[in-house]
């Protein structure tokens, strides 16, 4: 009997205008945590959603569990044994945990002709399912109640229900923090003991190396090969995935900030849990990181600037101009622009093309008479940035939600640029990207500050804060904790000062 227990041979998978797989392999063993890299684009999401009957390939086999099959359906795939955990989660937030974990195979009883739900047997079996995850959590608590991490705990828990041999998880640990990703390292061995076989995708090296038996790497829709995690590491794996060696992981600096375009006073949230009093500057041709652990509220506090979110006190001064920022349209009239943490939910608008999404937020400056578009206009803007940008699609026309995570994420970018402002508010601009876009992501923000536009960016990678911020202001519990400058920015300086009011 073959020691894999699943075998993907020679898979090619074709779009309009693009070749998403040609002839990849992938071979699984069983009890295994077997890792799946690649750039964005590389075709990963592609072969898991052929492996997981979403897409139909074009050619090729899958031979699971010593059998060829032919799976049609994700539910098809699930009855075979074979689950995935998603990077973007879809529960059902208002009904119970145990309501989520059984969600299309409720056990059932009988009354007469009638068969109605089995509560008693549901929220037992969810009991020791969530036992198997290490949750202890009452199964009839609403899903709403949970934070992200332990969504995603239930999101295993719903695998292990279906007896599932093989587990995919895209991008697992994206939004979790450093002991939460401990946790689910510990529920992924208890998985393998069991002698369930985990494909593990993911952009963090040290994550890969850590908890990876073996690393297969896709590049452009081709495989390149397979190596034991032991052999490897993070500079053969970034040369096996960009198919060169990227010496510098972050571009040289050439500018040097100017004069100060922004201040913020004494910014309190109305909600008392939230950021207080944060007080600093922005200058011209800066990059200001910011740093924190999750919880910080710098995500809050950059929403309240741009208008999203309310303040009880506080001002912003813009060019010695004191704004009243009460909605993001007022924010954007004044040449301030803010790209969102989670570009799926908040970012792109999924089903509309990149040229939509590019012009979405400037539509006033395309227009004739002010009330006919200008698509020709509008359509050079486009095709400018896509050049610019090098972003990866067939058209300008092509959903934006067909592109991989990086190109989505140049595309948002270009939507800000499309209204030339002087200040960009990005909040973790590359998460869930690989190491090849973020420098491509690196490259334009550096140019864009050597321009003169003002940067301020979030992010919770500390060698991305180190390697691209000019300074860098760290939050703890809602307060400013320090400054750090650039000469001062270490890992350990940042994380003294983001623990100090914990």
């Amino acid at each position: 009997m073959s020691e894999y227990i699943l075998q993907m041979k020679n898979i090619s998978k074709s779009f309009p205008g693009v070749k998403a797989l040609d002839n990849v392999q992938l071979n699984i063993k069983e009890g295994s945590v077997h890792a799946l890299m690649g750039e964005n684009g590389a075709g990963k999401s592609t072969l898991m959603k052929c492996l997981f009957g979403i897409y139909k390939m074009d050619s090729g086999e899958v031979i699971f569990n010593g059998e060829k099959v032919n799976i049609t359906n994700p539910h098809d795939a699930l009855k075979k044994g074979i689950a995935i955990v998603q990077q973007e989660q879809s529960p059902i937030l208002d009904r119970s945990i145990a309501e989520n974990i059984f969600l299309g195979k409720f056990p059932l009883k009988s009354y007469g002709f009638i068969k109605v739900v089995d509560h008693k047997k549901m929220y037992e079996q969810t009991e020791q399912l969530l036992k198997e995850v290490n949750m202890n959590f009452n199964p009839k608590v609403k899903l709403s109640s949970l934070s992200v991490s332990q969504m995603q705990s239930v999101e295993i828990a719903k695998a292990v229900s279906a007896n599932a041999k093989l587990v995919i998880m895209d991008e697992p640990t994206s939004s979790l923090t450093e002991n939460e990703v401990e946790g689910l390292f510990e529920i992924i061995n208890k998985l393998k003991s069991k002698g369930v076989s985990i494909i593990y995708i993911s952009h963090k090296m040290e994550e890969i190396l850590k908890i990876s038996d073996e690393v297969s790497i896709m590049r452009d829709g081709t495989y390149v090969g397979t190596w034991p995690a032991n052999e490897l590491t993070t500079d053969l794996i970034i040369k096996k995935m960009v198919g060169r060696e990227l010496t510098n992981r972050f571009p040289k600096r050439e500018n040097t900030p100017k004069e100060v375009v922004l201040e913020v006073n004494n910014f309190t949230s109305i909600d008392e849990k939230s950021f207080k009093d944060v007080s600093f500057n922005l200058r011209k041709g800066e990059i200001l990181g910011i740093g924190g652990l999750v919880g910080a509220q710098r995500t809050e506090l950059m929403e309240a600037i741009f208008g999203i979110r309310h303040k009880v006190s506080g001002e912003v001064i813009y060019k010695n101009e004191k704004l009243d920022i009460k909605k993001p349209r007022d924010a954007i009239k004044k040449g301030i622009s803010l790209l969102t943490e989670d570009r799926r939910a908040t970012g792109i608008f999924g089903v509309l093309s990149i040229s939509d999404n590019v012009g979405i937020a400037s539509l006033d400056k395309y227009l004739n008479l002010k009330i006919i578009l200008d698509n020709n206009k509008l359509e050079n803007v486009v095709s400018d940035n896509i050049k610019k940008m090098n972003i990866k699609t067939p058209s300008s026309k092509t959903q934006i939600k067909t592109l991989s995570g990086g190109n989505q994420q140049k595309v948002i970018i270009g939507r800000w640029l499309a209204n030339s402002p002087d200040i960009l508010i990005l909040d973790e601009p590359t998460r869930g990207i690989d190491v090849g876009a973020k420098y491509e992501i690196y490259l334009i923000i550096a140019e864009l500050a050597k321009q003169g536009k003002s940067i301020i960016m979030i992010s919770s990678e500390l060698p991305e804060l180190i390697g691209m911020s000019d300074r860098i202001m760290v939050m703890s519990q809602g307060r400013v904790a320090g400054f750090v400058s650039d000469e001062e920015a270490t890992q350990e300086n940042i994380m003294t000062l983001a623990t100090k009011y914990m």
